[in-house]
C-alpha cells in the first residue's frame, strides 16, 4: 500500500448546521464533505484546513482545534487517493456567506439529520455523529 498523503478539513458549525461542500474532483467527487484538501509543501495541518476552507467557500477561518485524524484508504482505481486526514473544528464569521469556489460545486449549511440523507464520505458521517449526541442513523435525535 502506498504512503498516505497529508490532507486536512474544516468543520464549521452555525446554529446547529454544518458547512459542507459538494466535491467536484476525486477523491470523493460528487459527495458532500467538510471543506478540505491536500497539504502543500511546508504547510502545517492547521494551515491546510484554513486555506482549504477559504479556497472552497471564501470563509476566513480561525482557531483550528484538532477533532480527529482519519486514514482514508485508497479508492479503487483512483491514483493518489490514500490520505491521512486531520479534521479540525474551526471558527468563522457568523454572518459571512459561504460561496462555492475552487473545486467545490456547491456549499451549504446542513442540519445533522439532513447530512444523514446526503451522499457523504464515511468519515464525515462519523464526525457528525460524534458532534451530535443522540443522533441515530435513522435520522432522529
Amino acid at each position: 500500500m502506498s504512503m498516505p498523503r497529508l490532507a486536512s478539513s474544516a468543520i464549521v458549525e452555525r446554529a446547529g448546521r454544518f458547512l459542507l461542500v459538494r466535491r467536484g474532483n476525486p477523491p470523493a467527487a460528487d459527495l458532500y464533505a467538510f471543506p478540505g484538501g491536500r497539504s502543500e509543501p511546508g504547510e502545517t495541518p492547521e494551515e491546510t484546513a484554513l486555506r482549504e476552507l477559504f479556497e472552497e467557500t471564501g470563509l476566513v477561518g480561525r482557531n483550528p482545534r484538532l477533532f480527529e485524524t482519519v486514514e482514508l484508504l485508497p479508492e479503487a482505481g483512483v491514483s493518489g487517493s490514500h490520505f491521512m486526514l486531520s479534521v479540525f473544528q474551526v471558527d468563522a464569521d457568523e454572518t459571512a456567506p459561504a460561496i462555492a469556489q475552487s473545486d467545490a460545486l456547491e456549499a451549504g449549511w446542513f442540519l445533522p439529520e439532513e447530512i444523514l440523507r446526503l451522499p457523504t464520505p464515511e468519515s464525515v458521517l462519523a464526525c457528525v455523529m460524534r458532534l451530535t449526541p443522540g443522533l441515530r442513523a435513522g435520522g432522529a435525535a
